[in-house]
This record gives C-alpha cells, sequence and structure tokens, in this order.
C-alpha cells in the first residue's frame, strides 16, 4: 500500500520542536558567531574540513579498499545517510543543517576494517576500559582534532555533541554512570550533555537514516561481490513484493539496473514507513519544544512494528550470507591481526611510533599510553593500516 508521505509537500518552516541554531546552548570554547551561517552550518563545514572526515574515504565497512572501487567506503556510506536524513527531517519540519552535520560525523570513530577492526581494538582495550566507536568520535571532534589556536577538537555546538553522543539514545538511567565509555564521561565532566536523556529529533534521524543507509546499501554491495543472490534475499518478505512490483512494471531488465530498482524502493518504503510512524508519535506526544522531545521517555523516529520486522530480517539474512561468509570472514581475520600486530608492537616498542606520536606519550601510565596508540590505530585508513603493518612486519621491506 502507498503511504501517504509518497506524494507529500514538505513543510518550509521549522516544528516547534526542531532544534534552532537560534536557541543553542553554544560552544564550550566562546566564538563569535558569523553572519554568513548559522552555528550548525560551522559545524557541518568544520565537520567537512576535518582530517577525520577525509580519511573515511579509505576506511571500509566490509570490503577492504583494495578489492574494488565500487564498495562503499565510510565517506560514501556518510553522503548517503546525510541525503536520507536531510530529506526525513525536510517532511517533518526539522532542521536539516544539525541534521546533516550529525550524518557526516557519525562515522568518525570508526576503525580500519569496519567492525573487525573495531572488535580486535576492543579486544586488545579490556584492560583499559575498552574501546568504541561512538566514544571514539566524541574524542575526535573535542580532542583529537587539532586546527585551531584557541582550543583541541573543533568546538562543536552542544546540540551537535549531544547528538553525537546520544543518537542512539540515552546512555545511561538518571546519574548511574558506571558504565559509560571514558570518553564520554571526561568530556561531560567539562560540558554536560544530560547523558540519560533523549537526543533531539534531528539526532534521532541520522541514527535511523544510518540504518536504513546500511542495510540497503550492504545488500547492494554483496549483491555487486556475488555473494548472494536476490532470489536468495527474496526470503525476506518485503524484498520479495518489490522484486515481483519491478518485474511486472519492466519485465527484464539488466541485473545492475534491476538490483538498482529493487534498492532504491526499498530505501523509499522505509523512509515512508518512518515518516507516518514518527508523525504519529509525535501526534500522541505533542511535543512543544526539543526539551519535549529529550524527556520524551522514547524514541519518536522509529519505524513501525512491521516494518520493524523487516529491519531484523534484513540483518539476519546479512549476517548469515554477508558478514558471516568464508570470502568476507578470510578478510576479517587477517585485518585483525592487522591491528592486534600493531598495537602489541607500539605497546613494546614505542619509538615505532611517528614522532609527533612519541612526544605525547611523555608521562602516560599504562592505560593513558594505551589509549593514545588506541587513538592512533584507530585513525588509520585501511591503506595506511596494511602499509604501516608491511613496514613493521615484513622484514625483506627497509623503507622508512
Amino acid at each position: 500500500m502507498t503511504s501517504e508521505f509518497s506524494l507529500f509537500k514538505p513543510q518550509m518552516q521549522y516544528a516547534p520542536y526542531a532544534c534552532l541554531a537560534e536557541t543553542s546552548r553554544g560552544r564550550l570554547y566562546l566564538e563569535k558567531e558569523t553572519v554568513t551561517r548559522s552555528p550548525f552550518q560551522r559545524d557541518r563545514d568544520r565537520i567537512i574540513h576535518s582530517s577525520a572526515f577525509r580519511r573515511l574515504k579509505h576506511k571500509t565497512q566490509v570490503f577492504v579498499y583494495h578489492e574494488g572501487d565500487y564498495y562503499r567506503t565510510r565517506l560514501t556510506h556518510s553522503i548517503e545517510v546525510s541525503q536520507i536524513a536531510r530529506s526525513i527531517a525536510r517532511v517533518l519540519g526539522l532542521n536539516e543543517e544539525i541534521t546533516e552535520a550529525l550524518s557526516l560525523v557519525h562515522d568518525f570513530g570508526h576503525t580500519p576494517f569496519g567492525h573487525a577492526g573495531e572488535e580486535a581494538l576492543d579486544d586488545l582495550m579490556k584492560p583499559h576500559r575498552g574501546f568504541d566507536h561512538n566514544a571514539q568520535s566524541l574524542r575526535i571532534v573535542t580532542r583529537l582534532e587539532r586546527r585551531y589556536g584557541g582550543f583541541d577538537g573543533l568546538n562543536l555546538t552542544w546540540e551537535t555533541l549531544e547528538g553525537l553522543a546520544k543518537h542512539n539514545g540515552p546512555l545511561c538511567r538518571d546519574d548511574d554512570m558506571s558504565h559509560i565509555h571514558i570518553n564520554f564521561l571526561e568530556y561531560n565532566r567539562e560540558h554536560d550533555l544530560e547523558l540519560h536523556t533523549y537526543a533531539s529529533l534531528e539526532a534521532q534521524v541520522a541514527a535511523i537514516a544510518d540504518d536504513i543507509a546500511y542495510n540497503n546499501h550492504d545488500i547492494a554491495d554483496g549483491l555487486r561481490a556475488e555473494l548472494f543472490t536476490m532470489d536468495e534475499i527474496c526470503e525476506v518478505p518485503l524484498v520479495a513484493e518489490i522484486v515481483r512490483e519491478v518485474r511486472d512494471t519492466y519485465g527484464d531488465l539488466d541485473e545492475r539496473r534491476f538490483d538498482h530498482e529493487i534498492i532504491r524502493r526499498l530505501i523509499n518504503r522505509m523512509v515512508n514507513d518512518i515518516l507516518t510512524e514518527s508523525s504519529s508519535r509525535l501526534t500522541q506526544l505533542r511535543p512543544e519544544s526539543v526539551k519535549d522531545v529529550r524527556q520524551a521517555g522514547r524514541r519518536m523516529i522509529a519505524f513501525s512494528g512491521e516494518m520493524k520486522q523487516t529491519d531484523r530480517e534484513l540483518k539476519v539474512f546479512l549476517m548469515r550470507n554477508m558478514y558471516r561468509h568464508y570470502k568476507v570472514c578470510r578478510m576479517t581475520s587477517k585485518a585483525k591481526r592487522v591491528v592486534r600486530d600493531l598495537f602489541a608492537l607500539y605497546m613494546e616498542e614505542p619509538e615505532c611510533l611517528p614522532e609527533k606520536w612519541q612526544e605525547r606519550l611523555t608521562d602516560l601510565d599504562e592505560q593513558d599510553r594505551a589509549r593514545h596508540i588506541a587513538d592512533f590505530i584507530a585513525g588509520m585508513t585501511d591503506r595506511y593500516a596494511l602499509m604501516e603493518h608491511r613496514r613493521l612486519f615484513d622484514i625483506s621491506m627497509f623503507e622508512l
């Protein structure tokens, strides 16, 4: 059944519960704002101009960079998330500027080699309070980026940092912060992000757009890599329904066009479902401000029960047929070994780190030294990590 939002005209004014730049809580370090850009536009621009954003070009999600130019990278994924998120935000009367900023920054903390790299680094960091890519994203934009004369980090607005920290929901209940990652805790002492509440609707939109993009574009990459066929993924009822629609409409299409038609229609179904379900929730809550959203006690931007089931079915299919495919597992195993080898060597022989990273090790205890080395490894691209591993472990290679 076609959703009413298929022909919905976007709202031209912000809803009362939108996140507005003029009511922003500002930045940790006071700066004079500009007349040409709103605070959230400046956040987006700082994100785009950061070195962490550029590195996303050579960080992959499932396939390592050398396996093909057509597969998604963290950079192309983030741009695709931004497009989906802005479309949803526009229809709901939300602020596209901060939605875009959050979509573009959400993957900054990812390691090389996707989730395989993160799993390896988290295991290595278990004695040192663990590793979490969301917490690392906050650490990058508040500490590790060093571009400005007056402060470390990008000095983003409170609303952008809050959305980055809590886009997947509250990090704690009330004042119990015992399980929160140290990166969140350290920054929160300086700049309280209210970790026990929900984030703005814009942050919730960015989070669910990430889910849509991740699932659908992994399907596209999996089909291109021939890890599974379209007939196989038709075990998911909604995919089977869309396949019938496309065949009824176009008959025989070449494989690439056919696959693209399926993916774009699946994304559209998910977006329309979110608009319908989220509008219903907002009508029930009737929030009058973004504060009401933060204190709502549940997500306002969400799939319907039926689409949530489809989302689960897609994830189960991809786990079984893609992420656990033997070809992917072989590369995953290699990737984890690269991360483990580099971490162990840097901990044992820190003089192998680049000079500027060696300098910052001065007077650090073991835990902070491990976090410093994790910062270095997490910031690597796939390509750099592989080259660094060759330089350090291939005894036939003596280049500096």
